[in-house]
């Protein structure tokens, strides 16, 4: 009986450390001052943008894309550059760490703003642009109930998958 008590609190004890290593690697919790001070500028839940960050860049402030989407939030610079216009920032570094948040914060609200509060409709603009998703919402293959029945962009989908995945695992980790 020991011995199965041993082994009983040995593995308890080596799925919990597996379960602590795979949260704090896989979903870290980082620049968690920025997140909060930028999500809530922009009414965002924090957990949300820190979802969309881990699935963009996995947390590296340096990460560029195949497309040339640049920073943690990898955002496009055409796009940086209409938020910076729209915030009247005539000087900024899309790499650096506080910019490319609340350039993305703010970016993620106004999809959000757009789509009704559909973050999966802002989520696909997110991924695969603004003019993808208009067509798709205006056409009855992709659209219908208010809801996207079909991406027709299979990364798009994965990435939204992705992100509702993140979303799950930072809300408990935000509580």
């Amino acid at each position: 009986m020991k011995k199965f008590l041993i082994i009983s609190v040995s593995f308890i004890f080596f799925i919990t450390l597996i379960m602590f290593l795979i949260s704090v690697f896989l979903f870290p919790i980082k620049y968690k001052t920025e997140i909060n001070t930028y999500s809530k500028k922009y009414n965002l839940q924090p957990e949300l943008v820190a979802s969309i960050i881990n699935v963009e860049s996995g947390y590296n402030k340096n990460a560029i894309s195949n497309a040339g989407a640049l920073g943690l939030m990898q955002l496009m610079p055409s796009t940086a550059e209409e938020i910076a216009t729209k915030l009247q920032i005539k000087d900024f570094n899309i790499n650096n760490v506080e910019t490319n948040i609340e350039f993305g914060c703010y970016y993620l609200n106004y999809l959000l703003n757009r789509y009704n509060n559909n973050l999966t409709l802002a989520l696909a603009a997110y991924n695969a642009g603004l003019n993808n998703v208009d067509k798709w919402i205006n056409n009855d293959e992709y659209f219908a109930n208010n809801k996207l029945k079909n991406i027709p962009f299979k990364e798009t989908e994965n990435y939204i998958k992705k992100v509702n995945f993140n979303l799950k695992i930072y809300a408990s980790k935000y509580n």
